[in-house]
């Protein structure tokens, strides 16, 4: 969730920031880490953000930005050429404002921090680190890269999603047309013998009853329970709520724990490839670590501040895999411990996509048996009494 705040500087000068935290508390944390005070915090509605003009899109900016420095542009001339090409207001805005900052003589970590609703705290690590040793192409290139690799994986888990969605709503759909339209017009018709019906389709007939007699209740009732559902959804305590009951199921609970450590090891090893400290470097990734795992984390890095070994803080506190164990290890005997992070990052990525490509495989087929056989048992139970008629027919 998306907070604007006002506060006040080192300089005792007011600033204007849009920060992105899970609720207030995180928020005014992320504040504090930037030595700001606070002077106005409200979380920014979701209707005012979709009516704002799009802002600048960070992986197509550093992109761009590695392009021209390798044409031979200093950094002042390739950031006022995408400036001056740019056709968003605002994101020319953001970038005049870079280059203002730039002019003052401020860097281009600093210049970029003042916008983090647009420059993530990892970019603005990424590039400060950078300009430490003088290689800022070198880390927008890491950046794009897991700018990249991070949208892969995203995308893997939406396509995985898209199908099996279809299914779900149009068995639903079909399901709330059986249900609300055709089984009231049957009840009105066997309303005379549904004595001599059996349970399940005289349970079936009453609730046709109930709809065709208070059919704007149900309405009513309906959309404010799909309402509250979606409110309740948008909420981060439940969110959480949700995503610890899900990591109590074995099989899901693996692949969640999966999905952190590659995001985890991505993030830390990025900044430690460009020059950031380990432990900084893990305070910085604290954000992406789930939030059942936070308190194994904040106690990992406790354990590498004061001198353990970081791939035996993280075994120790559940926070690796048999095979990240070993290859972490490998990496700190080697000094490669950034490169080595991001191979088990991609690891743990190959094995989650292999995981959704079986779970996909296997759930549209069960998904369409489930559906066809509730629209069946429907269909069977409204057409009873037809079949009893028939035999006494006979």
């Amino acid at each position: 969730m998306e907070y604007r705040v006002k506060a006040l500087n080192g300089s005792s000068s007011v600033v204007a920031y849009v920060v992105d935290a899970a609720d207030e508390a995180d928020a005014r944390r992320q504040l504090a880490l930037r030595e700001l005070r606070v002077i106005s915090l409200e979380p920014v509605r979701r209707l005012r953000r979709l009516l704002q003009s799009p802002q600048l899109q960070v992986a197509v900016f550093s992109q761009q930005l590695v392009s021209l420095l390798d044409a031979g542009l200093s950094l002042v001339e390739a950031l006022e050429a995408l400036a001056q090409k740019e056709s968003s207001a605002g994101t020319k805005r953001i970038l005049d404002q870079i280059l203002v900052r730039l002019f003052e003589g401020q860097t281009l970590a600093a210049a970029v921090a003042e916008h983090p609703a647009t420059f993530p705290d990892l970019y603005v690590a990424s590039v400060r680190a950078s300009e430490k040793t003088g290689a800022l192409r070198e880390a927008l290139t890491r950046y794009i890269a897991y700018q990249q690799q991070a949208d892969s994986l995203r995308k893997t888990l939406v396509n995985a999603c898209i199908y099996p969605s279809v299914l779900l709503v149009a068995g639903l759909l079909v399901t709330l047309f059986l249900m609300g339209y055709v089984v009231p017009r049957f009840s009105s018709i066997y309303e005379d013998v549904g004595s001599n019906l059996p349970f399940a389709s005289r349970l079936l007939l009453e609730w046709g009853q109930l709809i065709d007699a208070h059919a704007g209740l149900v309405v009513v009732g309906a959309l404010a329970a799909l309402g509250g559902a979606g409110y309740g959804l948008l909420r981060p305590g439940v969110r959480a709520t949700i995503g610890a009951w899900l990591a109590r199921i074995p099989a899901i609970g693996r692949q969640l724990h999966l999905y952190q450590l590659a995001r985890l090891y991505r993030t830390t090893g990025m900044l430690i490839r460009g020059g950031m400290p380990a432990v900084p470097a893990m305070r910085m990734s604290a954000g992406v670590v789930l939030a059942g795992s936070r308190a194994a984390f904040a106690s990992a890095t406790r354990a590498v501040t004061e001198g353990q070994s970081m791939a035996e803080a993280l075994e120790r506190n559940g926070l690796t895999t048999p095979v990240a164990a070993r290859m972490l290890r490998v990496g700190e005997r080697s000094g490669n411990m950034g490169e080595m992070m991001e191979r088990v990052a991609d690891f743990c990525d190959e094995e989650l996509a292999r995981w959704v490509a079986v779970v996909t495989r296997l759930i549209e087929p069960v998904l369409m048996i489930v559906i066809g056989l509730v629209i069946g048992l429907i269909v069977v139970l409204m057409y009873f009494p037809i079949f009893q008629l028939a035999g006494s027919i006979q």
